[in-house]
């Protein structure tokens, strides 16, 4: 897997163009660059441009362990391209953390924070240029919007995928700890084995090992051009990736040099090939989310039809965990990411005259990549695992709004049964911790989203624990919250619209029944019309517990799920672009 840009750059840069002229340049800038000498930079370094380093760093999780590490290469790479580096870093929330609990509601804002405290931290100190690392599932999609927002030359860089765990033989991660939660309670694993199991499934840093929401948004980084090609793939803990890293610093001078920005990069094709991606490596159903997120930094319209359109028409080929076999580290041993751009390119699914941050196209990029045939982790378009993608958006009188559903690795795409009602996710587990539920129904989870949760939580602990006690493919579960990356099974989630306003989801009651149609992409709540209006009348909006701090200031400013769940109007609104200041 060659570099894209082994070698330093040779450009001469223009300080009166760039933002850090307002801190370096100038007579009236003395007290400025006195801070700079105090941090030990020479006079030639403070004069260069100067490029932030933003990492999601912290001592959280796995996930964003080695970042730290891989930041020092990056601001070697820098160093070389002429650059000055500046590290800084901001805040993660860790899903697997977080879940399962109150802290759960914080994960879904913390992307909103990361892009925002990124821009703020860029914008304060007027910096020239941005590489991005993140590990965990929202600060990947956080730091690309920050920089599609900032919009001055910058490229992403994934921290990389954990290695496998082996337990009894076999390669687990962490979906395989949750999942044995659920075994735990039906009485079918000791404690001696859930024990031993959660003391081995992690065994390195990195973000969770299959296809769930990181690696997912690290394949969707190559696939929209923000990344190096092939620097998504390598484990965390391989010194490889510091050589990447190093090259993503150099890159982004010439980025700089040649003034090519992200908003060059992320354009509507290179976002629609993105959610080609999703689809045909059975993504995590939180991309719904994130790239209309990311589009919306760029005033690109793109919601969750859109994207669910494009589910819709693309193979799944890539037999990838929680629907598939393998994990991230049996796709980086058969040649990464690139392998499945290779074979959705020559399929015909992908605009290959996107512009990526190596300054060629896609296509480009792509040139000598060969597809190998002895493997069966990733598919030919024309032998797929399905000839639609595995994740399928759905619509009807149970979501005006839509919703969204993996249903990769799934035989059976109908589904039909009576409601159980929850009003949070605690309600819900505890329930099905004690059996409290019947074969055959639909578990439904609301006042559970962006707005009512507040913070939209995902549901791995509840659809984990029934896939553990066999139930997963004889129940349904819905929600206007989210399903982790890990989630497997009928589990819909950002159902909208949600609860908190009078969305349908809110007047469901017990009994009633609901028909699910993965096939036809529809969702229908067999009630009359008539027997809703009157349930409208009575119903009463809810307050939630967090009146006062973030999560109350985030409830105030979320926009719908289907909209990308955004916190502010988004690049269509701006009146000037800090790249231009």
């Amino acid at each position: 897997m060659p570099l894209v840009h082994p070698k330093p750059s040779k450009a001469k840069f223009d300080k009166a163009k760039l933002p850090s002229r307002h801190v370096t340049e100038g007579p009236e800038r003395a007290p400025h660059r006195s801070y700079y000498y105090a941090m030990g930079m020479t006079e030639k370094e403070i004069h260069q441009p100067l490029v932030g380093v933003a990492t999601c760093w912290n001592e959280a999780a796995p996930c964003n362990i080695s970042l730290s590490r891989q930041a020092q290469a990056v601001k070697i790479g820098v160093k070389e391209g002429g650059g000055s580096p500046r590290e800084f870093t901001t805040i993660t929330v860790t899903d697997g953390i977080a879940m399962g609990h109150q802290g759960m509601k914080s994960s879904l804002a913390s992307r909103d924070a990361i892009a925002d405290t990124v821009e703020l931290t860029m914008r304060g100190h007027s910096y020239d240029a941005l590489v991005g690392l993140a590990g965990c599932d929202k600060s990947l999609p956080g730091m690309m919007m920050a920089m599609v927002r900032l919009n001055v030359p910058a490229v992403f860089m994934y921290g990389g995928t954990i290695l496998p765990g082996k337990f009894k033989g076999k390669d687990v991660s962490v979906k395989d700890v949750f999942e044995a939660v659920g075994k735990y309670s039906a009485g079918n694993m000791s404690e001696k084995d859930l024990t031993a199991l959660e003391c081995i499934a992690c065994p390195s840093a990195g973000s969770c090992g299959g296809q769930f929401t990181a690696n997912t948004m690290a394949c969707v980084s190559e696939a929209m051009g923000l990344a190096l090609p092939n620097s998504a793939g390598a484990p965390a803990p391989y010194v490889s990736r510091d050589q990447y890293a190093a090259a993503s610093g150099r890159a982004v001078m010439e980025l700089l040099a040649s003034g090519i920005r992200p908003r060059d990069v992320v354009t509507k094709k290179s976002l629609e090939n993105a959610a080609v991606v999703v689809a045909a490596s059975g993504g995590s159903t939180n991309a719904g989310l994130h790239l209309p997120a990311i589009a919306h930094e760029a005033g690109i319209k793109m919601n969750l039809d859109d994207v669910c359109r494009f589910f819709k028409r693309t193979p799944y080929i890539a037999d990838l965990q929680p629907g598939g076999k393998y994990l991230a580290l049996d796709m980086y041993k058969i040649g990464g990411v690139s392998v499945l751009l290779k074979a959705l390119l020559e399929g015909g699914y992908l605009h290959g005259d996107c512009m990526t941050v190596t300054g060629k196209t896609l296509e480009q990029n792509l040139r000598d990549v060969k597809f190998p045939t002895n493997q069966t982790v990733i598919y030919p378009t024309t032998r797929p695992l399905s000839k639609t993608g595995g994740v399928v958006g759905l619509k009807g009188s149970l979501a005006p709004q839509g919703a969204i559903v993996k249903v990769a690795g799934m035989t059976n795409l109908k589904f039909s049964g009576p409601a159980r009602c929850f009003d949070c996710e605690e309600d819900a587990f505890a329930a099905v911790q004690k059996k409290k539920y019947k074969e055959g129904e639909v578990l439904v989870i609301r006042y559970e989203g962006p707005r009512g949760g507040p913070g939209m939580r995902e549901m791995l602990s509840t659809t984990a624990a029934l896939y553990g006690q066999g139930m997963g493919d004889k129940m349904a579960l819905i929600t206007d919250g989210r399903f982790s990356g890990a989630t497997r099974g009928f589990c819909v989630g950002h159902v909208g619209p949600e609860a908190a306003v009078g969305g349908p989801i809110a007047l469901v009651k017990n009994g009633d029944i609901i028909t699910i149609d993965a096939v036809k992409g529809t969702m229908e709540l067999e009630v009359s019309k008539a027997e809703m209006a009157k349930r409208r009348k009575k119903w009463k909006p809810r307050k939630t517990d967090y009146q006062s701090g973030a999560l109350w200031k985030y409830a105030q400013l979320v926009g719908d799920a289907r909209e990308g769940a955004v916190t502010h109007p988004g690049g269509g609104a701006e009146t000037h672009m800090y790249a231009d200041i």
